[in-house]
C-alpha cells in the first residue's frame, strides 16, 4: 500500500509522518517527539536514532520494540534497498577507505563496505539523498551500488576504519624516508629488521596495537597471528577454533609493530634471530584485566608474532560451562577428590586441556590446600595456586620442577605436560608418597593415554599403583542461539558418526543457518567433548607387561566409558552442536 508522505522521506518529521501513516506510531507521539528534540541532536543523529531511543512498541504489534535494528529493516523495506550488516571480518579496511576522505565519507554519513574490480559497494544511511553519487563514481572510475546500514554502526564503523587508517599511512609517511622504496629480496628485508627503520614507539604504532587487540577482544578472538611476508604483513584471527583474515598491513609497519609488542612483552627487541616468549597484561573495552602469552618467531620475511588472548573468565567457570554432562562431572569430581595418585587429561594442541585443569586445580585450592605447579610456560597467573615456570636455560625442567615441589609440602601438583621418562618417572614418584598428580599428555584418546606411559618406559605395575584415570577432550563449536533451528535428522549421518555403536537417534536435531550475532557462520564459542575412562580393578588386570590397546579399549567401554564419538552425538541429540563438527574432532575409530 502505498502513503503519501507531505515532508521528506529521510527527516524526523518525515518518518514520524510515514510510521503514523502505517500505524506504527500514535499521531501524539509523534507530535511530541517532533517538539521536544534539539536542533544539536538533529544535527548529530539519524532520525530513526531519535525515534529507537524512545523505545516505543509498535502500534500494529504491541510485542515488538522499534529498535535501531529494526527500525533499520523497516527504511530498508520502504527504499526497496538491500539492508547491509557489518561484519569487519569480511572487509579491506585499506581498500574501503581508500575509496574517499573521511570528511567526505563523514558528510553523506556513507562507508565503501567492498571495493571490487568490477563496482564498489557503499553504505548509506539516507537512501533518498543519493546527491554525492554521481561525484563519487566519476572519481573511483566504476559504478556504485548502495545498500542501507544501521547509522549506529555506520557511524562507529567510518571513525574506527579511518583511525586504523590514518595511523597506517602516518606510520608509512614518518618511516618513507628512512625505507627503501621497493623491497626485493629477503636480505634487504633482513637489513630492514636490523635498523628498525620505524620507530615502534611511534604514537601511529601504538594505535594500530591498540586496536589490534581491542579489535580481537570485540571479535571473541583466542589468538592473534602477525606473519610477515615478502610484500605485507598479515594479520589473522583464530575465533573459535577457526582462523580469519582480518587485515594487511605494509612490512616497514608490521616489523614497527612486532617491535612495539615485543617491548610491551618486556622480551629483547634487538634479538630477532631466536625464538622469545612473553606477556601482556591489559584491559578490554569493558574493562575487565586480560592476559596475553606472546610468541615469537623468526621467519624468512621477519618475526612472526602470536598473542594467546587467555579469558579472565575461565578459572570462574564450573564444570557444566566446559561442557561436562552430570554424569561426567560426577565422575571427574570423585577423581580429583582422590587423596593421591595421577590423573590424566589428554588431547591435541588447542583442546581445551590446560582449560579444564585450570578449572579443577581452582576448585581444589581452597586455604587447607597447598596447590603446586610447573608449567611451560605459566598460562594464568592465578593467585591461589604456587606457580613455577619452565627455564630451560638454567636447567630447570619438568622433572627437576615436580622434584623441587615435592619438597614444598605440596597436596596437589599440576605437572604442565609429561614429555619423557625422567618426567614420568618424577610423577610417579610425588603419586607414590602420597601426592595427587595432574598433568597433560598428547595421545588420541583415553586408553591411548597408558600405552603411551608404557613406551616413554614407566612399567605397567606402576601405572597400575598410582593412574586413577584419563580423560581425552576435544572442542567442537556451539550452534548461535539467535538463528538455531531444528531440522529433520539424516539417519545416514547419524550412524555414520556413531559407528560401530548402536545408540537411538534422536526425534530432531538443531542447525543453524547464520545470523548477525554470529557472522553468518551459525556458531558462536566452543564446548568440551570428553571421553571418561576411571581406572578401577577389572581394568588394571589388563594393564601388564603384554598390554594390548585394542583389548584394553574394549575392555574399556564394555565398563563404561563413553567415546568421544558418542559423547559427542550426545550434544548434537541436545542440540548443542552438529553432527558435522563432532565428526571434524572426533571421528568414529573402527577396530577388529
Amino acid at each position: 500500500m502505498n502513503f503519501t508522505v507531505t515532508k521528506p522521506v529521510c527527516t524526523l518529521e518525515g518518518i514520524l509522518e510515514l510510521l503514523v501513516a502505517q500505524e506504527m506510531v500514535e499521531p501524539d507521539k509523534a507530535s511530541m517527539i517532533s517538539s521536544l528534540v534539539s536542533e544539536q541532536d538533529r544535527r548529530n543523529l539519524h532520525p530513526i536514532e531519535i525515534i529507537a531511543g524512545r523505545q516505543w512498541s509498535n502500534l500494529s504489534r504491541p510485542d515488538e520494540v522499534l529498535t535501531l535494528d529494526r527500525l533499520t529493516d523497516w527504511l530498508a523495506t520502504q527504499s526497496g534497498q538491500t539492508r547491509y550488516h557489518f561484519d569487519p571480518l569480511k572487509m579491506d579496511v585499506a581498500a574501503c577507505t581508500s575509496i574517499m576522505s573521511y570528511a567526505y565519507a563523514s558528510r553523506f554519513r556513507i562507508l565503501a563496505v567492498k571495493v571490487g574490480a568490477d563496482e564498489v559497494v557503499i553504505a548509506v544511511t539516507d537512501p533518498f539523498d543519493l546527491e554525492w553519487m554521481n561525484e563519487l563514481e566519476r572519481t573511483v572510475n566504476k559504478p556504485i551500488k548502495t545498500v542501507l546500514a544501521n547509522p549506529g554502526e555506520l557511524k562507529n564503523y567510518l571513525v574506527e576504519f579511518y583511525s586504523v587508517s590514518k595511523a597506517m599511512d602516518g606510520a608509512g609517511l614518518k618511516s618513507s624516508g628512512d625505507m627503501p622504496g621497493n623491497i626485493q629480496n629477503l636480505e634487504q628485508l633482513i637489513e630492514l629488521g636490523k635498523t628498525g627503520a620505524v620507530d615502534a614507539e611511534d604514537q601511529h604504532i601504538v594505535s594500530i596495537v591498540d586496536w589490534l587487540m581491542q579489535y580481537a577482544f570485540n571479535q571473541r578472538a583466542s589468538d592473534i597471528h602477525i606473519e610477515p611476508r615478502r610484500e605485507q604483513g598479515n594479520v589473522r584471527f583464530r575465533i573459535d577454533g577457526v582462523m580469519h583474515q582480518v587485515y594487511e598491513i605494509p612490512a616497514n609497519i608490521t616489523a614497527a609493530v612486532v617491535s612495539r609488542i615485543k617491548i610491551m612483552g618486556r622480551l629483547d627487541v634487538a634479538e630477532k634471530r631466536k625464538p622469545q616468549d612473553g606477556r601482556i597484561k591489559t584491559r578490554s573495552p569493558d574493562g575487565a584485566e586480560i592476559e596475553l602469552r606472546l610468541s615469537s618467531m623468526p621467519t624468512a620475511f621477519g618475526e612472526k608474532l602470536v598473542l594467546r588472548i587467555f579469558d579472565p573468565e575461565v578459572l570462574v567457570k564450573n564444570f557444566a560451562a566446559l561442557g561436562l554432562e552430570k554424569s561426567e562431572s560426577d565422575l571427574w569430581n570423585s577423581m580429583i577428590q582422590r587423596p593421591h595418585g595421577i590423573i590424566l587429561v589428554t588431547g591435541p594442541t588447542g583442546s581445551g586441556k590446560t582449560t579444564t585443569l585450570y578449572t579443577s586445580l581452582k576448585q581444589l585450592a581452597t586455604p587447607e590446600v597447598n596447590v603446586c605447579t610447573i608449567e611451560d610456560p605459566i598460562e594464568l597467573v592465578e593467585p591461589s595456586f604456587n606457580q613455577m615456570q619452565v627455564q630451560h636455560n638454567i636447567d630447570l625442567d619438568f622433572a627437576s620442577g615436580v622434584k623441587t615441589l615435592l619438597r614444598q609440602d605440596p597436596d596437589v601438583i599440576m605437572v604442565g605436560e609429561i614429555r619423557d621418562r625422567e618426567t614420568a618417572e618424577m610423577a610417579v614418584q610425588a603419586a607414590l608418597t602420597g601426592h595427587l598428580v595432574l598433568s597433560t599428555l598428547h595421545t588420541n584418546d583415553a586408553p591411548s593415554a597408558i600405552a603411551r606411559l608404557n613406551e616413554i618406559g614407566v612399567p605397567s605395575y606402576l601405572i597400575n599403583a598410582t593412574l586413577i584415570g584419563v580423560v581425552a577432550q576435544r572442542l567442537v563449536r556451539t550452534l548461535c542461539p539467535h538463528c538455531k533451528q531444528d531440522v529433520a535428522l539424516n539417519l545416514l549421518d547419524w550412524q555414520a558418526l556413531i559407528k560401530p555403536w548402536t545408540t537411538s537417534p534422536p526425534d530432531k536435531i538443531s542447525a543453524a543457518d547464520g545470523c548477525l550475532e554470529c557472522r553468518q557462520t551459525g556458531f558462536i564459542g566452543r564446548v568440551g567433548i570428553y571421553e571418561m575412562l576411571q581406572i578401577g580393578d577389572d581394568l588394571k588386570r589388563a594393564i601388564n607387561d603384554n598390554f594390548d590397546l585394542v583389548k584394553f579399549r574394549k575392555a574399556a567401554i564394555r565398563h563404561g566409558m563413553k567415546p568421544l564419538n558418542l559423547a559427542g552425538a550426545q550434544k548434537v541429540a541436545r542440540g548443542i552442536t552438529t553432527i558435522e563438527e563432532v565428526l571434524k574432532v572426533a571421528p568414529p575409530r573402527i577396530e577388529g
